[in-house]
């Protein structure tokens, strides 16, 4: 997971593959066709667009494909989100994180006194519920150590010893990399080298060879590909997608708090007025697929979480029904009880800013409450909470934007989802029922063989 103060890199993405967004004039939540992608924008023909290879992507996919669903598992929530309170039918996967590379290329935890049994308790639990376990190792603030643990060969054999004898004693299906980021900086402690991606390339085939040839390696990146030695993506990721079985895309935390908020986690530039216009789902499936990955190796990170802002911002259009009279107005605080920072979608819910409205089998509401209003950013395509009386918004997602969301994953191929963190949602799960939803699972359906 990234963090909540944000570098993107400034580069031009190469070619957007949807046409300009339908004009949407709904004033209600409860219609079906929000859920779809096509009620935001529309997908042109092959005719239309005869260069775009992503249009044949989309044309070409199996409406009837099940892609997978699947969630982080941090460490820090187990106190008050056992493993074994996780419901592991909505899930295909599960990441645990995160294992942390220290100077030595061990691998150490955030607390290694509770860390190692957790993950063993997240094991058994999953593999009894069906569910498939990674250890996710790095992340933003453990990262520090990536670029020397790849920098030569002698360290990187070290740092896959350790890697395995981890695979070996936790009966883990998979290893996941997140490092943030190679190339550049995520964390201002992180060592950085011109050579990280390279390095990063000869790391990934040395694990390969060392680990049992069924074991599933991964890659939590930015939504655009490796930095290169000259500081730009790279044009060509076909050897590290011969290496890893997908690359999960963090399309979270592009915009954190601020007096000026914008989208946590956009779906689409669709204003074309982005100051980071790679950064959305629709982009980042550009640039990988035009660097060769395949939509079938792309997994779309959602959030389970938005930011909260102290802000009197109102850009945003209003796209709920009519305000109903509420109560007095509440002041939201995030789950480190902060003024601004992360929220967690389920403490939206229970601060109250969200009300349960309407449930179906198809798709879940959830309204505005205790002085906030829900609004829609157009240019982004997710939601917006907004309370002139207490000066605060809240960008994040909902069932209804994480639905759209899925709804395009489904249709260019891609392989599935993959939520931060399964403790943001709520006790019934609604978010990843929203994706399963859009995904085309019913509600009695099992889960897809998983990889």
């Amino acid at each position: 997971m990234a963090s909540t103060a944000l570098f993107f890199l400034s580069f031009t993405m190469p070619c957007v593959i949807l046409a300009a967004p339908v004009a949407d004039n709904s004033s209600s939540l409860d219609t079906q066709s929000e859920y779809n992608s096509e009620a935001v924008f529309v997908y042109p023909s092959q005719a239309d667009t005869p260069s775009s290879a992503a249009t044949a992507d989309a044309s070409n996919s199996s409406s009837d494909a099940r892609p997978l669903v699947m969630a982080y598992y941090p460490d820090w929530t187990s106190s008050q989100f056992p493993p074994e309170k996780i419901d592991f039918d909505y899930y295909d996967w599960i990441d645990f994180a995160f294992a942390l590379p220290d100077e030595s290329f061990n691998l150490s935890w955030d607390d290694p006194e509770t860390a190692p049994a957790l993950l063993s308790r997240l094991v058994d639990a999953g593999h009894a519920g069906g569910t498939k376990i990674k250890l996710s190792i790095g992340g933003w603030t453990g990262s520090k150590h990536f670029s020397d643990a790849v920098s030569n060969d002698e360290n990187r054999h070290t740092f896959v010893k350790n890697i395995v004898t981890i695979y070996e004693q936790f009966g883990i299906d998979g290893i996941d990399i997140d490092w943030e980021y190679p190339g550049h900086k995520g964390d201002a402690d992180n060592t950085v080298s011109t050579l990280d991606t390279p390095n990063f390339l000869s790391f990934l085939r040395l694990l390969r060879s060392q680990l049992p040839t069924n074991a599933v390696i991964t890659a939590a990146t930015q939504p655009a590909p490796f930095v290169g030695e000259d500081g730009q993506p790279v044009n060509n990721v076909t050897e590290f997608a011969s290496l890893l079985d997908w690359v999960l895309i963090m399309n979270y935390d592009v915009w954190s708090s601020s007096s000026n908020p914008g989208p946590n986690a956009p779906f689409y530039d669709a204003c074309h007025n982005s100051t980071q216009p790679e950064a959305n789902a629709v982009g980042a499936f550009n640039a990988w697929r035009d660097a060769g990955l395949s939509p079938s190796q792309m997994v779309l990170g959602i959030p389970a979480y938005g930011y909260l802002s102290n802000s009197n911002a109102t850009s945003l259009r209003t796209r709920s029904a009519a305000a109903r009279r509420q109560a007095a107005p509440i002041r939201l605080v995030t789950d480190e009880d902060k003024s601004e920072g992360q929220i967690l979608f389920r403490s939206l819910v229970s601060q109250n800013a969200l009300v349960l409205n309407v449930t179906s089998s198809n798709h879940t509401v959830f309204e505005a409450a205790g002085g906030f209003t829900r609004e829609w950013d157009e240019c982004s395509s997710t939601p917006f909470l907004r309370s002139p009386d207490v000066g605060q918004v809240v960008s994040y997602d909902d069932p209804q934007s994480l639905a759209l969301k899925a709804s395009f994953v489904r249709k260019v191929g891609m392989l599935g989802v993959n939520m931060w963190e399964v403790h943001g949602d709520t006790d019934d799960c609604d978010l990843v029922k929203s994706v399963r939803t859009a995904f085309g699972y019913e509600a009695e359906d099992s889960k897809p063989a998983v990889q």
